[in-house]
């Protein structure tokens, strides 16, 4: 018992010896870009939803980054989030009832930065496996002007054949965290508020064809008040892949 107890040690010790120089030199990399995937709720703020939470929906999307260093990083992102609607009989637009959904898609490039410097080096005090981060960028987002109605099991999308496409520019504003679990890995946790600035009213999209403008722009302010537009946000979770490594000045160091 234990002559196996001793051999299995030493399995173990070589094994650690063998693995040891990948891990070293795998905490002395920096990797220039990133890709990866993340999805979440997102929830819609407009004439027909006037309290947060009152309208969400899934959302999901991809990413990409350029780092510059370990705090500050670009990024492009691209989600997609519908806005949810229940209208309810004798509601205050006259909107005949049923669950209304308008597809959006958003696209935006935000710049990040990070509390701490983010990464996977044992060595060096200054560098750490999580942190904090917020962003700022511009954005903007596509949607479907025509609601889809669902009622019971009966699905009719109105308007099809005046069916198209709108945009609206925001500004995306997040916060979130990182946490880097592997030396190429890290998820994040983001809550990103978009704050439309132009043709950011109508959200919701047209509900009835004899009305096209009835939610867009319905308090009459010729969008002079950016406040009155509609607003999305969203609570994501992402899984990222870094790759990109980049050369170290030399090669014996830790830079």
């Amino acid at each position: 018992m234990a002559a196996k107890l001793r051999i299995h040690t030493k399995l173990i010790g070589l094994f650690v010896l063998l693995l040891l120089p990948s891990l070293v030199s795998a905490e002395e990399h920096f990797y220039h870009l990133e890709a990866g995937l993340q999805a979440g709720a997102a929830y819609y703020v407009g004439e027909l939803a006037p309290y947060v939470f009152t309208s969400v929906s899934e959302a999901y999307g991809v990413q990409a980054r350029c780092k510059i260093d370990r705090r500050w990083s670009l990024q492009v992102k691209g989600m997609r989030q519908r806005v949810v609607n229940e209208i309810v009989p004798g509601n205050e637009w006259n909107i005949r009832k049923g669950l209304y959904r308008t597809p959006m898609w958003h696209i935006d490039l935000t710049g990040e930065y990070n509390f701490f410097q983010l990464g996977w080096n044992a060595y060096d005090i200054r560098v750490k496996n999580i942190t904090p981060f917020i962003s700022l960028g511009i954005g903007m987002t596509v949607h479907n002007t025509f609601a889809t109605s669902k009622e019971g099991v009966m699905v009719a999308v109105h308007f099809k054949d005046m069916n198209k496409l709108d945009y609206a520019m925001y500004i995306p504003v997040g916060v979130g965290f990182k946490w880097k679990f592997a030396e190429r890995w890290h998820m994040e946790m983001l809550w990103q508020h978009n704050l439309y600035m132009l043709n950011g009213d109508g959200m919701e999209g047209v509900m009835d064809k004899d009305r096209p403008d009835l939610l867009d722009d319905s308090y009459q302010m010729n969008g002079s008040n950016v406040m009155n537009n509609d607003v999305t946000s969203t609570f994501t979770l992402g899984l990222v892949f870094e790759f990109g490594a980049k050369k170290k000045a030399c090669p014996y160091c830790n830079f």
